[in-house]
């Protein structure tokens, strides 16, 4: 009889709601530049869908690495230690940019772009706006509900 897996494994690669309107979140932010920047191109409503999908797959794998680069820079003892893990954190955030635009290019052609270095830079800071603050929206709302009588005040 073969082992049942670790819950912790299980839950790695569950889908959650969050994951969900992360995504949803990331198609509004995209269809929005797409529709007043000149150099985001997506030529279909399936096409920013999907891109979403593969920033959000992106992003997580960027910002777990970035977690553990900024737990070993916590724990670095030396200053070359800590200089190593402050160059790998630089190198992290400005690479996953050129990594985003390559897989966007790969995985699409010229029906999907995110214009340059700097506009994709752009738009990842508008994502990463966007999602913490309809995650705060929503987990205040759901204080609300839960803490009267169903209903939101």
């Amino acid at each position: 009889m073969p082992a049942a897996p670790e819950p912790s494994a299980k839950r790695r690669w569950a889908i959650s709601s969050v994951d969900v309107v992360d995504v949803f979140v990331y198609v509004v932010v995209l269809n929005l530049a797409a529709e007043y920047l000149p150099k985001v191109v997506a030529e279909t409503f399936t096409l920013s869908l999907l891109s979403a999908v593969l920033l959000k797959v992106v992003l997580e794998v960027v910002l777990a690495i970035k977690d553990r680069v900024k737990a070993r820079f916590k724990a670095a003892a030396s200053a070359a230690g800590k200089s190593l893990a402050a160059l790998s954190l630089w190198l992290l955030m400005v690479g996953s940019k050129f990594v985003i635009l390559e897989l966007i290019a790969l995985v699409f052609g010229d029906a999907v772009s995110l214009g340059n270095f700097w506009s994709v830079t752009a738009l990842i800071v508008v994502l990463m706006l966007a999602r913490t603050g309809v995650r705060r929206l929503l987990s205040s709302g759901s204080r609300q509900v839960s803490a009267g009588s169903g209903q939101l005040d």
